[in-house]
């Protein structure tokens, strides 16, 4: 089995396997690395350990080097760099009166190629503004068009839970969010509740719902009582409105009107009429 190290080049960006290559690089450190893009600058996140062929793109790239003191000020300057290209795009954007809206620009270490990524609504035709580009930074250019989601990845912000966004802090590859995980988790189906900042559903429906599938696995809903049915309680008789499967609780409005949280074992039998 190859030995790698894991390297991340943004935060909260995906992790790439390469081979350290008797570079001595650990956890922590700075690199250099060859990527099909060109030489990067990463942070190895992951430490060397062995992992198996089938989980590594073959053939397999190479650590060059650890990042000196020279390499870091370089993407100081690069980062300078992307900032000014930002400002100059934009104005060229306009006088192309190009619907799309620049989001981020990124430099390769080697400055070999600058990519540029922006949203729209449709297909952009900026084969003027690539040439523009191209004549003013001298380097290859590349516009990328992102969907919401990478754009908020990029830009950041805070959620509606109050805490920066997932996406921007660790969340490393986007997985599949379906409006069934809001279902099973007995949530809100109001867009502007289950949707980020993005206008996509929330990322963190996905966190808990391994719970509510193992649970439709192993049968763990036997026993409940049905949503809708008329039962006994220790409270009196009432309705139960609603289950939570994570801890197997009943929420039961009595006829008083009272809204009572019942464990699922403590709910009586169920009589005849409803609501």
């Amino acid at each position: 089995m190859p030995i790698v190290v894991g390297v991340r080049f943004k935060s909260a960006g995906k992790i790439y396997y390469f081979d350290p290559d008797q570079t001595g690089a650990v956890k922590g450190d700075d690199v250099i690395v060859e990527t099909a893009r060109g030489l990067e600058f990463g942070e190895v996140v992951v430490g060397p350990r062995e992992v198996a062929e089938e989980t590594v793109v073959m053939p397999l790239k190479t650590v060059l080097r650890k990042a000196s003191e020279e390499d870091k000020r370089k993407i100081a300057q690069n980062h300078e760099r992307e900032k000014e290209a930002f400002g100059l795009c934009e104005k060229k954007i306009k006088e192309h009166k190009l619907p799309m809206n620049l989001v981020d620009v990124e430099f390769t270490f080697d400055v070999n190629k600058m990519i540029f990524y922006f949203t729209a609504e449709g297909r952009i035709d900026f084969r003027e503004l690539v040439k523009d580009l191209a004549s003013v930074f001298r380097t290859r250019i590349e516009l990328r068009q992102i969907g919401v989601r990478d754009e908020a990845k990029m830009i950041g912000g805070i959620g509606g839970c109050g805490r920066p966004l997932c996406c921007s802090t660790f969340l490393g590859d986007f997985e599949p969010v379906s409006i069934r995980m809001a279902k099973d988790q007995n949530l809100s189906l109001n867009p502007t509740k289950i949707s980020g900042i993005c206008g996509r559903l929330l990322c963190c429906l996905k966190y808990e719902n391994y719970l509510y599938e193992g649970e439709r696995k192993k049968k763990a809903t036997d026993g409940a009582p049905r949503v809708g049915a008329r039962v006994i309680t220790t409270s009196g008789e009432g309705v139960v409105v609603s289950l939570n499967k994570k801890e197997r609780n009943a929420s039961i409005k009595l006829d008083n009107k009272k809204v009572i949280m019942v464990p699922w074992d403590d709910v009586g039998d169920e009589v005849e009429g409803h609501e």
